[in-house]
């Protein structure tokens, strides 16, 4: 018997999410017990259970201070937690990255910092360039959060905008070790876009991030202008001395979190494709992609026979032009519902693994095959709620709203669409 869809897409999201926890995935990664003390310091969604975890785990001395996001804080006797905001960041960030870079200054050649970086630590842990302000980088942030940008493109301009990002960070803890442990939210897994790169060299320039910010005719104030133009926002390139003996970790990813929602969906008996691990793009044309790929699942058989799961993760962008209340993967569900078009038998979910999509307290939503006809009947117009981005009021109207809480990891977005057997099948 088939599964009920939406109960079999929140056990799959669900899964997703305890894939990547910090408790289950940081444990092997801890490094040998260093001559010197162990400094641990941290930034992220994720960094305050990373911080819990090696407590849980470590039986020798240490210390040190992680920032992570208002309400993601975690129980820690030995490790100091600080709460900030994201994603744009505050005055609280700025005097955690501050005294994180205090920390790591005073580290000697016998000590090991271990570095805890996940998702959202770009904005958790700022630190404004010599000559830029706190105002100067609020807005920059919000131009490119809403500008379309992808995240590789607005964590270039954060790390030649910052004193701490794109390296600095340990090469300020130099002569010490640094071991660097990443929850990856970003696609690709680079180290250098998970929370701007502190711990690890940027081959990126200044003049990167000025023409970035020139393709999206970003308003940014003088003084990031000529900072960027003078070169003094250089990040720690490839091949500095101080960098050389650092290790870095990937721990948790977008793709093992796939795989273990793939389980959960084969264990139900349903065939499960994984698309990728790393789509980007504008949130609607994802969602107009994918509906495409769904109509031929559904009425040709092709590429795949129904019923089947789709998965893919990744982070799409969302270009802001109206006023509604945002959300990237409430973004592509309401384009995926709208460009699949009367298409029956496909249930979605789609949410954001950190369980805040956007800045709503929201993780994403479920689009079910009589989505549009509810929103309709109910007098809530779908394609005016898209063009307003406006998916987390439309869905919140219909009562499809995905609601976690925090989760306490970050790997990114997770999108699932299950095709239903044709009738009679």
């Amino acid at each position: 018997m088939t599964p009920d869809p939406r109960a079999l897409l929140r056990r799959m999201f669900d899964a997703a999410i305890a894939a990547a926890q910090p408790m289950r995935r940081l444990p092997p990664f801890l490094p040998e017990a260093p001559k010197g003390r162990l400094i641990v310091l941290g930034a992220g969604k994720a960094s305050a259970e990373m911080a819990r975890a090696v407590e849980a785990h470590w039986p020798g001395e240490l210390s040190g201070l992680v920032v992570t996001r208002y309400g993601y804080a975690a129980p820690c006797a030995r490790i100091k937690i600080v709460e900030a905001a994201h994603p744009v960041p505050d005055a609280a960030g700025v005097a955690a990255a501050r005294r994180i870079a205090e920390i790591a200054a005073a580290a000697g050649p016998e000590d090991v910092v271990l570095c805890l970086l996940s998702g959202g630590g770009s904005a958790l842990m700022a630190l404004p360039a010599p000559g830029l302000t706190l105002d100067d980088k609020q807005a920059v942030n919000r131009a490119l959060l809403a500008c379309g940008a992808s995240i590789s493109e607005i964590n270039c301009v954060r790390r030649h905008l910052s004193a701490i990002k794109g390296g600095r960070l340990a090469a300020m803890a130099s002569p010490a070790k640094v071991v660097s442990l990443l929850i990856s939210d970003v696609p690709g897994d680079a180290p250098g876009d998970i929370a701007s790169g502190p711990t690890v060299a940027d081959a990126t320039t200044c003049a990167d991030a000025r023409d970035i910010l020139q393709r999206y005719g970003v308003e940014a104030p003088a003084a990031v202008w000529e900072l960027l133009e003078s070169g003094r926002g250089e990040s720690v390139k490839p091949g500095d001395p101080r960098l050389a003996a650092n290790q870095t970790h990937l721990i948790a990813t977008p793709q093992m979190a796939l795989e273990a929602a793939a389980t959960v969906g084969r264990d139900a008996g349903l065939p499960v494709h994984i698309l990728g691990d790393a789509l980007e793009g504008e949130a609607r044309d994802v969602g107009a992609a994918l509906a495409g790929i769904a109509r031929q699942v559904a009425r040709r058989g092709q590429p795949f026979e129904a019923p089947c799961i789709l998965l893919s993760g990744g982070e799409t962008t969302v270009t802001v032009r109206g006023r509604g209340r945002g959300g990237r993967n409430v973004e592509f569900l309401l384009a995926l519902g709208l460009a699949l078009n009367g298409v029956d038998r496909v249930w979605a979910l789609a949410g954001d693994t950190d369980g805040v999509d956007g800045v709503e307290e929201i993780a994403g939503a479920i689009l079910t095959p009589d989505t549009l006809a509810r929103a309709w009947s109910a007098g809530i117009n779908p394609k005016q709620a898209l063009a307003d981005n406006d998916g987390h009021g439309f869905f919140a109207a219909l009562g499809d709203s995905v609601v976690t809480g925090p989760t306490l990891t970050n790997v990114n977005d997770f999108r699932a669409i299950f095709i239903g057997a044709p009738d009679g099948a």
